[in-house]
């Protein structure tokens, strides 16, 4: 889509704390989103992903899931590698929310392996929530250490073995 049309959706995210915590005014927000959706052409990826995006940030995540999924198979990666690695981690966050968290590990392990840019650490976030909703804590935590390890000032190298350690640990030696 072209540059106006994304200003015009980033501004309106932009005032998203500004639409109060009530239906209505949610219901106004995904109607807004809903229009600018509107102006894009037929079979757009970008159109499903908003969409998701607005039921997501409005406590939906049931009618998210098809969304994202949907901007999946209409080639978002092509339209928006950037926008498609966050579909993954949305899309992850969202199955955890209702129950299929399995699903969400299974979309977002690949992402550990790919290109790193400004969402690993939110990769690894979401993926920590979602193997710790299944009861594989020790992944979960060395995940969030192992992300949280290069931010610190101090006692990187630490943090990031202890990481390391956490999940070695639990595996049969032999």
């Amino acid at each position: 889509m072209n540059q106006d049309w994304e200003d015009r959706t980033a501004a309106l995210w932009a005032r998203f704390d500004d639409y109060a915590e009530d239906e209505a005014d949610e219901a106004r927000f995904r109607a807004e989103v809903d229009a600018l959706v509107a102006e894009l052409p037929e079979g757009s990826p970008l159109g499903p992903f908003e969409q998701a995006c607005a039921w997501d940030s409005t406590g939906r995540s049931d009618l998210a899931v098809p969304l994202y999924q949907e901007a999946l198979r209409r080639g978002l990666s092509d339209v928006s590698p950037y926008k498609a690695r966050r579909t993954k981690i949305q899309l992850a966050s969202s199955l955890r929310n209702v129950g299929r968290a399995q699903e969400g590990v299974a979309l977002l392990t690949p992402e550990l392996l790919a290109p790193s840019d400004e969402l690993d650490d939110p990769v690894r976030a979401c993926l920590a929530l979602c193997l710790s909703s299944l009861g594989r804590d020790r992944e979960a935590l060395s995940l969030a250490l192992g992300a949280l390890a290069p931010h610190l000032p101090r006692y990187q190298r630490s943090m990031a073995n202890y990481a390391r350690l956490l999940v070695e640990q639990e595996q049969p030696r032999g």
